[in-house]
């Protein structure tokens, strides 16, 4: 239990209730401070909603941190467009020789994880291309707020919805992961994992508690010219191939999203509302199936037993999962 007297306020009931603009961050009894952070570079070239990911969760942010690495486009002036007030920019250089499994995004994300001050309890990480619903805000405030004297409780854990194609259809596949930890506590031993999917903590997976809320994962929605072009941008953080390959094989082709997919579902929910002049734009047609399911017999059984039961056999978890009783107890 926390020894300050932060410890003992939780929210009151029309801290939930706001309106568009009003901001969520802090807490007006000062029990909880959030920062949130991310890492980004490129933004505009690779046509990253990093805005839109930003400013879905700076209502819960008393600040927020970016490791801004070094782009050739506009992107810096992109992310200090977004809330002068709020955001902190940490300029970083890439390691191009970390070319391992993606492990470059790890290395960024612990840069900006680092720079968030030791006074944060919660620290709400968001990857460029994931937006938070404004639905979910109140969701997660609370959630923070009730777990927030349990040490035990060291994240919270968000539902994932990918996106895939265009606007109006997700992944439904075991391609996709379904949860993720989003909400870490500002303890500098939990270092992000590999390729920033997930954290550890001095190795171990992290003990998290469901959040309530969902993530909208919006990475293989773009302009097919743009994916291809990220597609081939982050291949050499995997294969090691150069970026001068990288750069003339994204200028050759558009990405074909009707042949990279096993499995889709129409979207049946509302987007988040600021992804709503994006999805204005859309300007391109993906050729997809929702009665196509491109995939091995073993996983067409796993799948449909997925469907019946909600249980997904042999599923990757980047987490330990703690059940309400036994973090109660902590």
């Amino acid at each position: 239990m926390r020894s300050d007297n932060r410890s003992l306020r939780t929210p009151r009931p029309h801290d939930a209730n706001f309106s568009d603009g009003q901001i969520l961050g802090g807490d007006p009894g000062g029990a909880m401070k959030v920062a949130g952070f991310t890492f980004i570079r490129n933004a505009v070239t690779y046509d990253f909603p990093v805005v839109e990911a930003i400013t879905s969760v700076l209502p819960l942010c008393d600040s927020f941190y970016v490791a801004l690495g070094w782009s050739d486009d506009a992107t810096e002036a992109l992310i200090r467009s977004i809330d002068p007030l709020k955001i902190r920019i940490i300029p970083t250089e890439w390691d191009e020789g970390l070319t391992r499994g993606g492990e470059v995004y790890a290395s960024e994300t612990n840069k900006a994880f680092d720079a968030i001050p030791a006074d944060a309890d919660w620290c709400f990480y968001i990857q460029g291309d994931e937006v938070l619903h404004e639905n979910d805000l109140a969701k997660v405030r609370e959630a923070m707020a009730q777990w927030l004297d349990h040490p035990e409780v060291e994240g919270l854990l968000f539902d994932y919805l990918h996106f895939y194609g265009n606007f109006d259809h997700v992944g439904d596949s075991r391609h996709w992961y379904r949860r993720e930890v989003r909400v870490i506590r500002n303890n500098k031993s939990i270092r992000s994992y590999r390729d920033a999917q997930g954290f550890r903590r001095e190795g171990q997976k992290i003990r998290v508690v469901p959040s309530g809320a969902s993530i909208y994962h919006y990475g293989w929605v773009r302009h097919p010219l743009y994916m291809q072009r990220k597609i081939d941008a982050v291949s050499q953080f995997y294969t090691g191939i150069s970026p001068e390959e990288a750069e003339r094989k994204a200028l050759e082709q558009e990405f074909d999203y009707g042949g990279h997919y096993d499995a889709v579902a129409r979207f049946q929910g509302t987007h988040p509302r600021v992804m709503e002049e994006r999805i204005k734009r859309l300007n391109w047609k993906a050729n997809l199936d929702v009665n196509r399911k491109r995939m091995s017999l073993r996983y067409r059984l796993l799948y449909y037993f997925e469907k019946l039961t909600g249980i997904r056999p042999f599923e990757f978890r980047n987490y330990k999962l703690l059940s309400h009783s036994s973090a109660w107890r902590s």
